[in-house]
């Protein structure tokens, strides 16, 4: 696959970065902002503006199948996507920054005006995520499928988790709950029943809704719900995260340190308690009592002071907290200090565009674990002949999650039979993908 950007940001090397060995990637930028770490990657660089049409006829654009424009200027990105879509069939990305961008480019969707196939703000999809993770309490990544009647659930193994030291097949975890991967040492792997579930695990579920509910309450102790949050940072991700909280009563506070921000805020949310402040201070913290809350998620846009933040009000008692990380580089540093769930909106885009437009031969549902793991869904052909699980014989380590039958959702074992028009839920190993896209093909 053909695949131009314009813009050699951090973005743009993200997406070069992943996307390199597998496909053909041309980035246009200037030249002076061509890096040392883009000389090191197998890729074509064209120096001029992704809105020029003899710039874009340089890099083969009448040839491309996805143009992807990620500079961090929202005018020239759409300005190029517009530009592309009459030189080109490429589909076309645009990433965008602003609200009020968004909110034109919305009016136009499905419309006869529509020239930009795929809109992608990070900020929103970073959101989108946070909100999700906070709706189970222990959770550090959460999944919906199925219109969600299936799951897939994170849990990070701590000191006093009832399954540390204990090997899977010892475990008596709830009916139609599968461990389907564990992450140790940063590394993904599929589990037999042998493996031991050691401190600091990430261990991955994946099952009914209702049983990966009673999984919460029995093996994770999440008894209660979410009832209380606070955000440190008012800019455009705190104000949707509180405006989602709202929507379902959670009580929230929100600091931040810009004044006529706070009085945009205090505009714009109902319920929200809006406080002007510095969430670093330490003083201010502990009067509002953020400690107390029952998740804290920071989100400014700096690294540092979301790190800052985030180690304070585990300090002074918060029970989880959630940290904005800029550079996917600092994910596992954030983590390895305390942090509970460190989230990137940059690798919120990534997984964007590789779910929906980079494996266009099967749909790829949802990646974990910055990609090392992967949910595939297949659709088993009509002529295929009904076979227990235990006989399929795959190719590499794979677990087969769910199957949607009709209207009803099955969590299998390997007793299991498959049929005809089933439509499965797939987890394996990003290395292991391919073999198992080519086996159900």
């Amino acid at each position: 696959m053909k695949i131009v950007v314009f813009g050699a940001s951090e973005m743009g090397l993200l997406i070069a970065t992943e996307f390199f060995e597998d496909h053909d990637i041309t980035i246009i930028d200037k030249e002076e902002n061509k890096t040392e770490a883009l000389n090191r990657l197998d890729i074509s660089f064209i120096a001029g503006n992704g809105s020029n049409i003899n710039t874009l006829k340089s890099a083969n654009i009448e040839d491309a199948d996805i143009f992807i424009a990620s500079t961090s200027f929202d005018e020239a990105n759409i300005v190029s996507c517009l530009t592309v879509s009459r030189l080109s069939r490429a589909k076309t990305v645009c990433f965008v920054s602003k609200p009020e961008y968004i909110e034109s480019l919305k009016l136009v969707k499905n419309t006869q005006y529509e020239m930009i196939d795929f809109v992608i703000w990070p900020e929103e999809l970073l959101t989108q995520e946070i909100f999700r993770i906070i709706t189970v309490p222990e959770a550090v990544d959460v999944e919906n499928f199925a219109q969600g009647r299936s799951r897939l659930l994170e849990y990070r193994i701590k000191e006093d988790s009832l399954i540390l030291g204990k090997k899977l097949k010892d475990c008596r975890f709830p009916d139609e709950t599968l461990v389907v991967a564990i992450t140790r040492d940063e590394k993904l792997f599929i589990p037999d029943g042998e493996t031991e579930f050691l401190l600091n695990d990430k261990a991955i579920f994946m099952g009914s809704s209702t049983s990966l509910d009673i999984l919460a309450r029995e093996i994770f102790q999440s008894k209660s719900k979410v009832k209380t949050a606070a955000i440190i940072g008012g800019g455009s991700v705190g104000l949707m995260l509180a405006q989602n909280l709202e929507k379902v009563n959670i009580k929230t506070k929100i600091i931040e340190k810009d004044y006529k921000r706070c009085e945009d805020l205090t505009e714009e949310l109902k319920d929200t308690l809006v406080l002007y402040g510095d969430g670093s201070n330490m003083e201010l913290l502990e009067q509002e009592d953020i400690g107390e809350s029952d998740v804290v998620i920071s989100v400014t846009n700096n690294d540092e002071k979301n790190l800052l933040c985030s180690l304070l009000t585990k300090q002074i008692g918060a029970k989880k907290v959630i940290t904005r990380v800029s550079k996917n580089t600092n994910i596992s540093l954030f983590e390895k200090v305390g942090i509970d769930v460190a989230i990137s909106p940059k690798e919120a885009a990534i997984n964007e565009i590789r779910n929906n437009l980079i494996e266009t031969d099967v749909e790829i549902l949802a990646t974990v674990e910055r990609g090392q793991g992967r949910i595939i869904e297949s659709v088993i052909p009509s002529n295929f002949e009904e076979t227990a699980i235990m006989n399929l014989k795959l190719p590499v380590k794979a677990i087969i999650s769910t199957i949607q039958r009709g209207h009803s959702v099955i969590v299998p074992k390997g007793i299991t039979i498959l049929k005809p028009n089933d439509k499965i839920l797939i987890f394996t190993t990003e290395d292991d993908s391919q073999k198992i896209i080519d086996f159900f093909r």
